[in-house]
Parts: structure tokens; sequence; C-alpha cells
């Protein structure tokens, strides 16, 4: 996907992403398709493109990500179809959640990450991927945080990977269509570990 962006920033400059075109410039696109990507990369990867976002965003067929705004706002999660939730700042502020919120039609799961690049997220990487990917038997997933930039956004980013096999840098640019995302830096470190593990699960078959 991200080769493809490339040929496209060659023919057409007008209107491409800058963060793909720097990369081009760069002449360091064959290493971060071969290679892990490192964090300045990634970061200057995230800086590009849509710069705004929604209380709720649609990046997946019936997945959504979204902010606390959104969570709290049950008629419009009805509206989207929306039967499991997933917060990523579960116990937080003003995403604290609770089952008996969303009543008998929506499944919640809470996943009390604090947004520091200290935190281990990737604690939770496979457990939520499993919980969205059991949810699309039914309908809607919301995942969100409190903002849904970056705790959200790293788990939705793992699912991507671990289901849908999304490389990292692939799973970046097709959220990166619909919502801006930036995950802190230590979650971003987390996820180049999980693509290294899915590259080298793959190369080893």
């Amino acid at each position: 996907m991200l080769l493809e962006d490339l040929k496209r920033v060659r023919s057409d400059r007008e209107g491409a992403c800058p963060a793909v075109e720097r990369l081009a410039q760069a002449q360091n696109v064959d290493r971060i398709l071969s290679e892990s990507p490192s964090i300045e990369e990634l970061e200057d990867l995230l800086h590009g493109g849509q710069l705004s976002c929604n209380h709720v965003d649609e990046v997946w067929p019936n997945l959504f990500l979204g902010d606390m705004y959104m969570s709290h706002d049950r008629y419009g999660l009805w509206r989207l179809g929306i039967t499991h939730v997933l917060n990523a700042a579960h116990g937080k502020m003003c995403c604290k959640g609770r089952d008996d919120f969303y009543g008998t039609t929506v499944k919640y799961y809470g996943v009390p990450a604090n947004d520091l690049p200290t935190f281990d997220i990737s604690s939770f990487f496979y457990p939520s991927a499993h919980y969205i990917h059991d949810a699309f038997s039914t309908t809607g997933v919301f995942v969100h945080c409190a903002v849904g930039v970056s705790r959200s956004a790293a788990l939705v980013l793992a699912y991507l990977m671990i289901y849908c096999n999304y490389s990292l840098v692939d799973a970046i640019l097709k959220v990166k269509e619909r919502r801006w995302i930036f995950p802190n830096r230590g979650f971003l470190k987390q996820l180049i570990s999980l693509n290294n593990e899915l590259n080298y699960k793959v190369q080893s078959k």
C-alpha cells in the first residue's frame, strides 16, 4: 500500500501526502518496507494528511474509532449499529465505563490504559483484537479512549495487524484515510515490536 502511494507521488505530486512525499525524497522507502520502521519515521507519517477527527469515525467496515463524548451517546451508538464497546481508558476520569450503562443490547470491554509512554499497552493487543474480531459476528464495534487518538488508536492498529495481516505502516495509512491518530512514543515502540513479531511468524512459515 505504501509503495503504491509512493508511485503516485512520483507521477503526480499534486495532492500527495506530505509524509509519504518526504519518505520518497529521502529514498528511505525500501528499508521501511523491508525492515522495521523507526519511531521518528512513524511520527513523520502520522503528522501528515488529515489533521482533524470527529467524535467518531468509521476507520474499517463496522469498526468505529472515537472519543469519550461519543461513548456517552447511547442513541448515537444505536444509530450506528454498535453492539460492542471497547473502552481503552477504562476507569480513567470521564471514561470510567461500566457494563450497566449500555444495558443488555451492548457488550462492554474495558482496558485500563494510561496514555503514558511507560504504560504496557502491548499486553492488551491480543485480547482487544480478539474482542473486536469476535464482535464482527454481529454488527458494529466502537473503540474509544478520552480523545480517540492514542490509546484506542493503538488497539485498532494492533487489530488490523493481527487479524487483517496489515503491516504497521499500512495499518496507519488505512486508519489515517478516515481519522487523525497519534499514539504516544511508547505505544509506537510496542506496535513496532508487534510488527516485528508478526513479520517473524510469517517468515518462519
